[in-house]
């Protein structure tokens, strides 16, 4: 029984497997491998497995729209997608519309309405757009033919079985992003097991049909990593020599004080005033379209950046969040 297990262990961290091109995933090696060990490891349902899997498919548009990220795009070039004038609107009405559990949110886990509201413009312009991809196709795309990552979705796609066995569903019909992020905050598997909440108290965590619970989970996730209440996101920086800013840049972890910017050049732009020279943060550059833009990130900016870990990201939600704030929302 042991040498079984550890030979199904190997199967299951091999590199991804080519064919299946359109076929029933259950006839590939591999996934019967993983299978195996998904019944062997948390006591699944054999039967309801292979049925699982014999109704999944491989998705060559998954493998397309994964190779082709956002994230790959120059700050300029990332930021008109989600900073713009209808996230903006979008978002302050979103905000208003919903205001009572926002700030049910705020009192709760410290995070402010706005930032909440930017998350989910970002992620799913507030809900329209959730995902066209069965969540078991996208991972199983990905667990089985990725090139890179497949280690980690093989994890999110154990992650889902269990989460439908928690849920008590015995079909894999949820609807997801071509990388299995589910419902209105598009939480990954893994994420909706730990963070998710019943916010509307109906007894179900249900972030593709609930708004309040998807915003109250949204609240769950950041104030569980961290979020401190009244502390902020980031903020610009003149860079008086811009050789030695860049020596600083790279990490996203808030390792550096202020003091360490002060002495390379830094300094706060627009009259924001400087924090302590003891303060945490992180030096961000970004490719602006005139040029390197530097940013001190703290450690709300970090704990954004676990959601999503892109520094593009983080800073599209901050000055999503700020537009979304000052248009009244």
């Amino acid at each position: 029984m042991r040498m079984r297990r550890l030979l199904a262990g190997l199967l299951f961290g091999l590199a991804p497997v080519a064919g299946a091109a359109d076929g029933p995933l259950d006839e590939v090696a591999a996934v019967r491998s993983f299978m195996h060990e998904a019944e062997s490891r948390h006591g699944l349902d054999g039967a309801w497995l292979l049925e699982i899997f014999r109704d999944a498919r491989r998705r060559q548009s998954v493998l397309d729209a994964f190779s082709r990220p956002a994230e790959a795009k120059p700050w300029h070039a990332y930021r008109e997608i989600f900073v713009t004038p209808a996230r903006i609107r979008g978002g302050a009405a979103f905000a208003r519309e919903h205001r009572p559990v926002l700030e049910r949110v705020r009192a709760r886990f410290g995070v402010p309405p706005e930032v909440v509201a930017a998350i989910i413009g970002v992620e799913t312009f507030y809900g329209r757009y959730t995902g066209r991809y069965r969540v078991i196709d996208a991972l199983s795309t990905l667990a089985f033919f990725s090139p890179r990552r497949s280690a980690f979705f093989r994890r999110e796609l154990e992650e889902y079985l269990l989460f439908l066995r928690e849920e008590n569903r015995r079909t894999a019909d949820l609807m997801g992003s071509y990388a299995g992020a589910i419902g209105i905050p598009q939480f990954i598997p893994s994420s909706y097991r730990a963070y998710a909440v019943d916010f509307d108290g109906d007894g179900r965590r249900d972030l593709a049909g609930s708004v309040d619970d998807a915003v109250g989970s949204v609240g769950s996730y950041l104030g569980r990593h961290g979020w401190r209440a009244g502390e902020p996101v980031a903020v610009a920086l003149t860079a008086l020599d811009p050789g030695r800013a860049d020596a600083l840049t790279g990490e996203l972890r808030p390792e550096l004080a202020w003091r360490d910017l002060e002495e390379a050049g830094l300094e706060a732009r627009g009259g924001a005033p400087p924090p302590g020279p003891d303060t945490p943060v992180a030096l961000v550059r970004l490719d602006g379209a005139e040029g390197p833009e530097y940013w001190a990130g703290f450690r709300n900016f970090y704990v954004i950046t676990r959601y999503n870990r892109s520094a593009l990201y983080a800073m599209a939600v901050h000055q999503l969040a700020v537009a979304i704030g000052r248009e009244g929302g």
